[in-house]
């Protein structure tokens, strides 16, 4: 892996820099994204560093500590050592994935992350499942324009393949998402839910 800066990577927005810590304060800020924009533009950037990132963890055999180095790269933070991902893997940014220690991501899951994905410790997360955390505006003279909603998942959380979390969820320590089910609001703690719409159904005890 190249010698990463982390936090302080810089990105050209036209004759001007953004760093990324400026973008996470304004994701973190929900800050309202109009097309066209610098910080429009900014997505553009991450987006194409996230696809060259991504073909080369997808594209051909790496050992767990390069896959771990390469995630490092993508995230522009330091991955902890016991990180596993089975490829391939997609995201149209990257840079504002946080993860705790031991998750695992099995194969083809697709984080659209510029709003802020936060991954606890001791995280399974299944086959193909999807992380959004941006809406479109609802006019459609700005369908174009975004507003980011972050989604956080707490310590030992079980997502089940094919499940969608969709922007602004957070996902208690302890829960279980069933597989192929559309998480819509919060998941509270120690709790199984499952379905479309996901609705609880039943509650994880000792």
């Amino acid at each position: 892996m190249k010698n990463i800066k982390f936090d302080i990577l810089r990105f050209p927005i036209n004759n001007n820099y953004m760093d990324i810590e400026t973008f996470r304060e304004l994701m973190q800020k929900q800050a309202y994204v109009e097309a066209g924009t610098e910080l429009s533009e900014m997505f553009h950037n991450l987006a194409q560093e996230a696809l060259k990132i991504t073909v080369e963890i997808n594209n051909k055999y790496h050992t767990p500590e390069e896959i771990t180095a390469l995630f490092s790269e993508l995230t522009g933070k330091k991955v902890h050592e016991s990180f596993r991902l089975f490829p391939p893997f997609y995201t149209d940014c990257g840079k504002n994935i946080t993860l705790g220690k031991n998750v695992f991501i099995n194969a083809c899951c697709k984080f659209q992350d510029q709003g802020g994905i936060t991954i606890g410790d001791n995280c399974l997360i299944g086959h193909n499942v999807t992380i959004a955390t941006l809406n479109h505006d609802f006019s459609p003279k700005k369908r174009a324009n975004i507003t980011p909603r972050p989604v956080n998942i707490g310590d030992n959380v079980w997502i089940g393949s094919d499940s969608t979390i969709l922007p602004g969820v957070t996902i208690g320590s302890g829960a279980i998402v069933g597989a192929g089910s559309i998480v819509t609001k919060d998941v509270p703690e120690n709790t199984t839910v499952a379905g479309n719409p996901a609705k609880i159904i039943r509650e994880i005890k000792e």
